[in-house]
């Protein structure tokens, strides 16, 4: 009679300072066959504890936690346990949290109103030595990292100036151009990136005035 080989289950450890949050994750996760909830923290010493005498494959950690970050938390994990696997979980998709996470070591980065199917993919594939992103984050990390390129010079100072917080009529004046020149060249950078309305504009041009 030929014996069944049965595979370990993926040991996971949940990192979040809400209760909630923790508690919703052990039910969704729960109920995956081959998922093993080992062990819960709600700050960067109970993970650390945790960590230290509990058997975990992959850390669902949380981004936005207090006194400690998850980024930095995740980092402290890795060098610790290198061979560690680091899920993140988070609310926002900015890339530059992104690019943090995964310059930390971290090897995904899901959103929390994801989908469950969504994060169940994101484990399979983290435990399998990949990495995941979820698709609006990789959407925007995309967005944050390709435009550049497609803008003139003018208008890539036309964004930065915006990121800094100044008005068409600021612009103009400091540009020697007319407030119609500049309008139109806020048109344009909407169209190239793909940006919906002012308010997007604005927020995108926010985020990349440290780099541009």
């Amino acid at each position: 009679m030929n014996s069944v080989l049965v595979s370990a289950p993926i040991r996971l450890a949940l990192v979040d300072d809400h209760p909630l949050v923790r508690d919703g994750l052990r039910l969704r996760l729960g109920a995956v066959p081959e998922f093993a909830v080992v062990g819960e923290a709600g700050d960067a010493r109970e993970a650390l504890a945790l960590l230290a005498h509990t058997a975990v494959d992959i850390v669902l950690m949380d981004v936005g936690m207090k006194e400690v970050s998850g980024i930095e938390l995740a980092a402290e994990l890795l060098q610790r346990q290198p061979g560690l696997r680091v899920l993140m979980l988070s609310m926002y998709d900015n890339p530059e949290y992104v690019q943090r996470a995964l310059q930390a070591g971290a090897q995904g980065y899901v959103l929390k109103d994801a989908p469950a199917s969504e994060i169940v993919a994101a484990i399979q594939a983290v435990a399998g030595g990949g990495t995941f992103l979820s698709p609006a984050v990789s959407r925007r990390l995309f967005r944050a990292q390709t435009p550049r390129p497609l803008l003139s010079p003018r208008e890539s100072e036309v964004l930065a100036a915006l990121g800094r917080g100044e008005s068409s009529k600021q612009i103009a004046a400091a540009m020697d151009l007319s407030v119609r020149t500049v309008e139109a060249h806020r048109q344009n950078i909407k169209r190239k990136l793909n940006l919906d309305g002012q308010a997007e504009l604005i927020k995108y041009a926010v985020e990349h005035a440290a780099h541009g």
